[in-house]
């Protein structure tokens, strides 16, 4: 070894002795630290670079022991967003439920019925006892709860993303008018959608006299709203309603039932008159049954073939038998205090799908009742 001065540092002799003294310096250091062993995992072969190819072997498929699980149990550890059951005997909810999801407690089966995640023919059913028939189709939502109309006048029957049928109560208007604006199905409808979404709207199809009860139509956007209103007589199988009329209606031949064919015109006063005179109106015919009746009242049934303007109502009025309620066309005040009629049947074909779909809401019990207990107008 040799001593190097720090005084020659910049003298001719270290710069002929650096190299060498480098060198040497850097053997010594090798020689007193022990070698560095390649890190290898027990029960892996080094990987060869002939298996990577690429330049970043990470990117790479490695060459390990695959420790996943399967595919099919994998898919099954992934939560369904929701499960659809096929009922094929008649039964309640709340069995059907226990019987089919044997993973899960009656508790947690309770909870998914009030948070609104069972649902049936688009509609969110919440009640244990709810009657189920075989056809039917029970889907448990298994993330959030549906999104559901709460109110006293209006309840959903059906809905898709292209359309909703619902069920209107007596006293609410179908759209707004110059006098009432703020409280009508289409803006309690239209609330309902945009909370599923700001951008959602809906579109009027058809409406209901204020004072009518029952099914109306409405569609998701205007294409649907268009395929349906310009073909409406076509698209639409079946209309039914129920009315109680003042009187123990007469049918010819005691068929109990019968037809009214007239040409109905409104005038400007905004009240519709019949008249048998093909040129001083539209051609309007009803058919009608008599379901029940007494001295007083008679429960009757009507299917419309043309669907104008306060149809059933003049032209009853015309052969002598108002409707109960009816100020407007000839009616007077009863124990109901309402008018006796109820929109109870639409069966249309959908316009997109294709599928026929058909609704029924019960006849009020009031109606029956009116008939039953033979309550005279007053």
């Amino acid at each position: 070894m040799f001593l190097v001065d720090e005084g020659t540092k910049n003298g001719s002799a270290y710069s002929i002795l650096k190299p060498y003294l480098c060198k040497n310096i850097r053997s010594m250091q090798s020689n007193s630290q022990p070698k560095r062993q390649k890190r290898s995992f027990i029960g892996k072969p080094a990987a060869s670079k002939a298996k990577y190819p690429s330049k970043y072997p990470l990117k790479g498929k490695l060459d390990v022991p695959d420790k996943t699980f399967p595919k099919k149990q994998l898919k099954n550890l992934k939560k369904e967003k929701e499960s659809r059951l096929h009922v094929t005997e008649p039964m309640e909810l709340m069995a059907f439920l226990i019987a089919n999801l044997t993973d899960k407690s009656r508790t947690t089966i309770k909870s998914l019925l009030s948070n609104q995640q069972i649902s049936i023919k688009n509609q969110v059913i919440r009640q244990f006892d709810y009657a189920l028939k075989p056809g039917d189709d029970v889907v448990i939502h298994w993330g959030k709860g549906l999104t559901t109309l709460k109110d006293p006048q209006l309840k959903i029957v059906f809905e898709d993303d292209y359309l909703i049928v619902v069920e209107k109560a007596s006293g609410l208007l179908s759209i707004a008018t110059q006098k009432e604006r703020k409280r009508t199905a289409y803006s309690i409808l239209s609330e309902y959608v945009k909370r599923q979404h700001p951008a959602n709207k809906i579109f009027v199809v058809h409406r209901l006299d204020r004072d009518t009860s029952g099914l109306i139509l409405f569609a998701k956007n205007p294409d649907v709203q268009f395929d349906m209103q310009n073909n409406w007589r076509y698209a639409v199988n079946q209309r039914k309603y129920t009315a109680v009329v003042e009187g123990k209606l007469q049918t010819g031949g005691g068929s109990g039932g019968g037809v009214v064919k007239s040409y109905l015109w409104e005038s400007k006063a905004l009240i519709v008159y019949s008249s048998p005179n093909p040129e001083e109106g539209q051609e309007s015919i009803t058919h009608y049954k008599v379901l029940k009746s007494n001295d007083h009242y008679s429960l009757v049934e009507f299917e419309l073939e043309t669907g104008r303007k306060n149809q059933i109502r003049v032209q009853m009025n015309s052969i002598g038998y108002p409707l109960v309620g009816d100020l407007k066309y000839g009616g007077h005040p009863s124990s109901l205090r309402r008018l006796a009629l109820h929109a109870n049947v639409l069966s249309f074909t959908h316009p997109v799908t294709g599928e026929l779909l058909s609704f029924e809401t019960p006849v009020p019990e009031a109606f029956e009742a009116l008939i039953d207990k033979g309550i005279v107008k007053r």
